[in-house]
């Protein structure tokens, strides 16, 4: 995907995004869900991206409510300590965001290659 570095070669940027009812879902949201769903973990997915909890949780009943649907399950407390995962609709939104921009970033580094093939630094 695009690495947006500033510095380097001339190369192709771009940023990809799933619209929705004024909701986006983009790879701020997509790497949130994907700590979550490792971590089982708000919190801890919130805290390896340098965002509070509050903003966390904010971008994810965000989405939820924009979009209709339920992205992840919450446990408090109880013997095993509170926790949360995706939803079912969740993993798949992630597989299928996930396959989105492998198959965007193959297109855009193709079609660079083809555009600036003779440019120079290119």
């Amino acid at each position: 995907m695009a690495d947006g570095n500033g510095g380097g070669p001339l190369h192709a940027d771009y940023k990809i995004w799933l619209a929705k009812n004024g909701g986006v879902f983009g790879e701020g949201l997509f790497q949130l869900l994907t700590r979550v769903a490792a971590l089982g973990s708000i919190a801890q997915a919130a805290r390896e991206m340098d965002m509070s909890y509050r903003a966390a949780w904010g971008k994810i009943r965000s989405a939820e409510e924009r979009w209709g649907l339920s992205l992840i399950v919450t446990q408090v407390g109880g013997e095993m300590g509170g926790g949360a995962k995706l939803t079912p609709t969740a993993a798949e939104l992630l597989a299928r965001y996930r396959r989105l921009r492998e198959t965007v970033d193959r297109f855009v580094t193709h079609s660079f290659t083809e555009v600036f093939r003779d440019w120079p630094d290119g």
